[in-house]
């Protein structure tokens, strides 16, 4: 999970050289990449606070003295939209529909609570029932919330622009923008982008109906609440806070506003490497990149903040609704069609479990997900001919096509995938700076060939620094960075523990530079046992050879 201080790292993580990949293209200026569940690295000091402020607010639970309830999912949004440390990303949480088919069509039961089932309530009295009415249940994955700042910015014309909703050209292919309106400005026509019907057109309107669907807590623009099963009586007697329950700060912002603003600036997951990779390619040849877009750049318009402005990012989405055969809900929402569904993005993919709507992939590795998600696309609808391509592949292609997919959300320099830069990283680095091969985006060292040049060098190295979540340290004290000196082979580092060994001292067990009656007692309390953290001779067993090694080196280290 990062802090404050890594918030501030970031910020200041920007480098000015050009650089081109391997294959050639050219990548202009280098940045590296924001990690997971990160701010924009360009905010100006009050949008960082404005984040900050916001992902509190994200994870802080509303109490029911708050307001939650009566009926809820979850009582704050980070229970829902998050993997792991990465706040803000796809969760685990499914969220349950009903309704009732009439005649073909789904009908959304709203008075009986419907569409959504709030799993939760704040007493028993005041508690959901799924209604014998329902004959449509269907759940659904959270979605994440990363970029949506990038998301909104997109023109509703560029959107429009790639809707085909009569397959014109033939490819079997008929994406259609959902038009909606947003809460904040009823009666003007949006294009929807978020949600798995395109059903939301703003972050505002997307936080302010989150708010009171799933955790009860009502504000300036949903001001009333969903009565459990439709039972006004009920919820008048279980509804005991004023509405609406949110109102504003000291700066006039309401809970609404500030989870907005840290869903605004979020950043988009990283892809490392950046490009060349000849999964890529296959993705794009079987037809994947016909729905799943893979860049959009938002316009220069001065009403963004500079970190939103004309800014390319990677979603793999076109945001369209799809028809998609047995690969959808059963829900009507909207102008979205019960087998409609939006196109999910797929950054970030490599660390979703699960994932389709309804998390039919789920479980395993990252290959077996990732399969169960494509064949699930056929054997009908508009996902159907990309199924069958898929199945159609090489062994091998396969395996490229899976590569790229798995470069979507990892962080550069990150080799392990633990969403950290670390020692572990830096030994790998190391590997492949020693190997002195070339370097194509398909082999593992690609991940720390961050100019994409085919080597591993020292301008990937200094690269490698400004990510690292280490101490830099400086054990000799001559100056230089103790990473830099062990990958240039100045030093030896025989341990591998990221230190010189002209720094490490044998018998100082504790690490406080020098030998004394603290590590004496290390000894003599893991004497006779097979402890490798004080068995200096690493013969298996903390004995007698131990003992004299550590008096031998007995004061201050040199």
């Amino acid at each position: 999970m990062f802090t404050s201080a890594d918030i501030g790292k970031w910020i200041l993580l920007a480098a000015a050289l050009g650089a081109s990949t391997a294959m050639g293209e050219d990548l202009g200026p280098i940045q590296l990449q924001e990690r997971n569940g990160a701010p924009f690295r360009d905010l100006s000091p009050l949008e960082l606070q404005r984040f900050q402020d916001g992902r509190v607010d994200f994870q802080s639970p509303i109490s029911i003295e708050m307001g939650s309830g009566p009926g809820l999912n979850k009582s704050n949004c980070g229970s829902c939209h998050g993997t792991g440390t990465i706040i803000g990303g796809p969760g685990v949480i499914q969220v349950t529909l009903f309704g009732a088919e009439d005649k073909g069509s789904f009908i959304g039961l709203e008075h009986l609570g419907g569409p959504v089932f709030q799993l939760n309530s704040i007493s028993s009295e005041c508690h959901e029932e799924l209604p014998p009415e329902a004959t449509i249940i269907e759940n659904r994955v959270t979605l994440g919330a990363l970029a949506y700042g990038l998301v909104e910015a997109i023109p509703d014309a560029e959107l429009h622009a790639l809707e085909d909703p009569m397959d014109a050209d033939g490819d079997g292919i008929s994406g259609r923008v959902h038009v909606v309106e947003s809460l904040e400005a009823p009666g003007v026509p949006r294009a929807g982008r978020f949600g798995w019907k395109a059903q939301i057109a703003t972050i505002l309107t997307f936080s302010a109906e989150a708010a009171v669907g799933e955790m009860g807590f009502t504000n300036r623009l949903v001001p009333e609440e969903t009565a459990p099963n439709g039972d006004e009586l009920l919820l008048a007697e279980c509804d005991t806070v004023a509405d609406p329950e949110d109102g504003p700060d000291g700066d006039g912002l309401h809970f609404i506003d500030r989870v907005t603003f840290f869903q605004r600036y979020l950043a988009p997951p990283p892809q490392t490497p950046r490009t060349g990779m000849a999964g890529q390619v296959i993705f794009n040849d079987i037809g994947c990149a016909k729905c799943h877009t893979p860049t959009f750049t938002t316009p220069n318009d001065p009403t963004l903040e500079a970190a939103l402005r004309n800014r390319e990012f990677h979603p793999y989405s076109d945001f369209l609704l799809h028809s998609m055969g047995l690969l959808t809900d059963g829900i009507r929402q909207g102008d979205a069609m019960e087998t409609e569904m939006r196109t999910p993005p797929l950054w970030g993919l490599r660390w979703r479990d699960p994932m389709l709507h309804d998390g039919r992939a789920a479980g395993g590795t990252f290959i077996s997900r990732t399969t169960v998600a494509i064949q699930e696309h056929g054997p009908f609808g508009e996902g159907a001919a990309s199924a069958a391509a898929f199945d159609a592949l090489s062994a091998e292609d396969k395996a490229a096509l899976f590569r790229f997919l798995d470069s979507l959300g990892r962080n550069e320099f990150d080799y392990d995938g633990d969403e950290d830069v670390d020692l572990d990283d830096f030994q790998a680095f190391k590997a492949c700076f020693d190997a002195g091969v070339a370097i194509t985006p398909e082999d593992t060292c690609a991940i720390g060939d961050i100019d994409q040049d085919g080597d591993i060098d020292m301008t990937d190295a200094d690269y490698f620094m400004q990510a690292y979540d280490g101490t830099i340290e400086d054990c000799n004290e001559n100056g230089l960075n103790d990473l830099i000196e062990i990958l240039q082979g100045t030093v030896t580092d025989a341990d591998g523990d990221g230190e010189p060994d002209e720094c490490f001292c044998l018998g100082d067990i504790n690490e406080d530079n020098i030998v004394d009656g603290v590590d004496l007692s290390a000894i003599l309390g893991y004497w006779n046992t097979t402890n490798p953290s004080v068995d200096l001779d690493e013969n298996g067993l903390v004995d007698g050879a131990d003992l004299a090694i550590l008096l031998g080196e007995w004061g201050a280290c040199d």
